[in-house]
């Protein structure tokens, strides 16, 4: 279903319309995200980097090729019109995600959350959606991002440190932003659409509604992933799909599942916590040790370093006791 073409008059905030403007068809698709996150959101090239698994020297040689194409044709680079906004949708719905997914869990520096930055994904989201009202899609993503946006206060304890999502009080979740986020799910659902934002919100909502860990139901979050594993066949959506099925079948499922995924995710800081943690259960400390260090490598932020050394010294002291 082609997307809606709001009225022109519609489109005054102009971080939006830069976004638009950056999902110029004569851009890689790649390029677009980068130099919208860049030049428009003012995410650092580290960040970018991040998000996008490659190296930044990699990100910087790509953000100096999309500078150039646009300074050689500035004239094609114009306010798109309502009918090219409409096909730019599905570029700017993905990086209004990414920044998001920036600001929840940053790729670098002292801060665990920039709440700024979650919070403008957030009004970009409810722009897109005002802008869409029949697109699923639009709905779907404000609905993930609220959803994940609801456990923020119960991500860093009262003593500064980072809190799995197995240990988060649950009672400090937004229940507001949970209900907001539902009634957004179930209006996506019923347009009919069955793209990625609504499998992924689907997949939050399970944990927001769920009382505990134990009452999840893994089972239905595992068959979401493959579902959207279908839709985007990347190694991230299988290393979480993984991640559900160790709950299911346990840990040393998970890390011959793993597996494939070693040299398509080797840069990636949480696939090596999540084998580390998995070794911990199997009892292989020595090698937990080996993925815990990797991590400690790939230049965590100031709690996830606090978060791993926790991790590393409980296997020192399991080995210690052998």
């Amino acid at each position: 279903m082609p997307a809606e073409t709001p009225d022109p008059d519609e489109m005054r905030d102009d971080v939006l319309r830069l976004l638009f403007i950056c999902c110029h068809p004569e851009l890689d698709r790649r390029d677009q995200i980068a130099i919208a996150l860049r030049v428009v959101l003012g995410l650092s090239v580290d960040e970018i980097a991040g998000g996008f698994l490659v190296r930044p020297k990699t990100m910087e040689q790509r953000l100096t090729r999309a500078k150039k194409k646009i300074a050689s044709n500035p004239v094609a680079f114009e306010t798109p019109s309502p009918a090219e906004r409409g096909a730019r949708l599905g570029e700017v719905s993905v990086m209004v995600y990414l920044m998001f997914s920036e600001g929840w869990s940053t790729s670098t520096g002292p801060k665990q959350i920039k709440l700024t930055l979650c919070e403008e994904a957030i009004r970009l989201a409810r722009l897109l959606a005002a802008l869409f009202p029949a697109m699923g899609e639009q709905a779907a993503l404000l609905s993930l991002l609220l959803f994940q946006h609801a456990r923020r206060r119960a991500r860093i304890d009262a003593e500064g440190k980072l809190v799995a999502l197995d240990d988060q009080d649950r009672r400090l979740w937004d229940r507001a932003e949970i209900a907001e986020a539902t009634g957004l799910l179930q209006k996506a659902q019923r347009t009919g659409h069955h793209g990625a934002y609504i499998i992924q919100a689907a997949i939050a909502a399970t944990h927001a509604h769920a009382e505990s860990v134990g009452d999840t139901d893994w089972a239905l979050i595992e068959s979401r992933y493959a579902a959207l594993y279908a839709l985007q066949p990347t190694p991230v959506v299988r290393l979480n799909q993984i991640a559900a099925q160790a709950r299911l079948h346990g840990p040393h499922h998970a890390l011959k599942a793993m597996e494939p995924l070693a040299q398509d995710l080797s840069t990636y800081r949480w696939f090596h916590a999540m084998r580390g943690g998995l070794l911990q259960e199997t009892g292989d400390h020595d090698a937990a040790i080996t993925a815990f260090e990797t991590v400690m490598a790939l230049g965590p932020t100031a709690l996830e370093r606090v978060a791993i050394t926790e991790k590393i010294a409980i296997s020192q002291e399991s080995l210690r006791k052998v």
